[in-house]
């Protein structure tokens, strides 16, 4: 039986999403964040970096959720979610599985460090240097690169309804949180009309929403 160690407000939301649309039989062991936000140490009892998701089959102990992703299309996918080999499809399938956590979350996570480098938390007598640091952090670097970024996204949807042609796949899924990340807090807005468009179909899914009913409330950190 496959056991996701669940985190709440977590990628492995994902994880329950995924298995939901392969109509896999599984279950869930959640863990709350703790006041800091941190994982809870007791996820370190299954894997050493007790970060999630991670998910357990057997004998198999499996973290990262694009490596989970793999794992589960190609062991129990039976050619769903997946285009077919040697097609071009196939060729943005693997591109886009890749880039949403190799490309679109650094610039997005460094974007929830800024702010949070001049938040309240900061020290009084050192807030306004931290405030200088954050906003050339986010003019300089950040807000061009995910500028970038949303607009190449937007235009490869332009093109067709799903990241990899007219067929959802399983990149859809890993391309759901950064997406929904930069929805909360960082300006993906219905100005991207094709992004915007594509968010709101995904989360109309029965599967989408099954699995949020299994996996609870699921907000995203600001």
């Amino acid at each position: 039986m496959i056991v996701v160690h669940h985190l709440n407000n977590s990628r492995s939301q994902r994880v329950l999403w995924l298995l939901e649309e392969l109509g896999l039989e599984y279950e869930i062991k959640f863990y709350q964040r703790e006041p800091s936000m941190r994982a809870p140490a007791s996820l370190r009892a299954v894997h050493p970096l007790g970060k999630s998701p991670v998910i357990t089959d057997g004998e198999n102990t499996i973290a990262e959720t694009g490596a989970i992703v793999e794992y589960l299309v190609d062991g129990y996918g039976k050619g769903r979610l997946i285009p077919p080999p040697d097609t071009k499809a196939r060729l943005q399938y693997t591109y886009w599985l890749h880039y949403a956590e190799g490309s679109l979350m650094p610039p997005l996570l460094m974007g929830l460090i800024a702010g949070r480098i001049a938040g309240p938390q900061v020290p009084w007598f050192v807030r306004p240097v931290a405030k200088r640091i954050s906003a050339t952090l986010r003019d300089s670097y950040i807000a061009p690169s995910l500028k970038l970024h949303f607009d190449f996204i937007e235009d490869e949807l332009g093109s067709r309804a799903y990241f990899t042609g007219d067929e959802f796949t399983a990149a859809d899924v890993m391309m759901s949180f950064p997406l929904e990340a930069a929805s909360v807090r960082a300006g993906l807005d219905q100005g991207r009309p094709k992004t915007w468009d594509w968010l709101q179909r995904i989360h109309a899914r029965p599967a989408y929403q099954r699995a949020l009913e299994k996996g609870g409330k699921y907000e995203l950190l600001r």
